[in-house]
């Protein structure tokens, strides 16, 4: 169809939802020796991972191929790693596990001064 009443043609496909099969083999993945990177990696899972393209996807893969201590100097520590599709997606996973709503504060017990 061409003319006016023709849909524009993009070039960016949106991603695929990912599997059921490919988040369980990712959850897997992201099983960690360190209790600290097994919560950050799987709330990113949860929460941020759909959101990534292709490139994206396949950059956390890779990075689930990391050691824990380097990826914990990545994402707890702030060393920033060499890759710089790494660099992009650190600050990605660190978002996504930001509490929107912090706990209030504890109300005080009765009579504590």
């Amino acid at each position: 169809m061409t003319g006016p009443e023709a849909e524009p043609v993009s070039d960016a496909v949106p991603p695929q939802a990912p599997s059921e099969e490919e988040m369980n083999r990712l959850r897997w993945q992201c099983r960690r020796g360190m209790l600290e990177l097994d919560l950050l990696l799987h709330r990113f899972l949860e929460a941020g991972y759909h959101g990534l393209d292709e490139r994206g996807r396949a950059d956390f893969v890779r990075l689930l191929g990391y050691p824990d201590p380097i990826l914990q100097d990545w994402l707890i520590g702030g060393a920033v790693p060499a890759d710089p599709a790494l660099c992009r997606l650190i600050p990605v996973i660190r978002e996504a596990n930001r509490d929107p709503d912090p706990p209030a504060p504890a109300a005080p017990e009765p009579g504590a001064r």
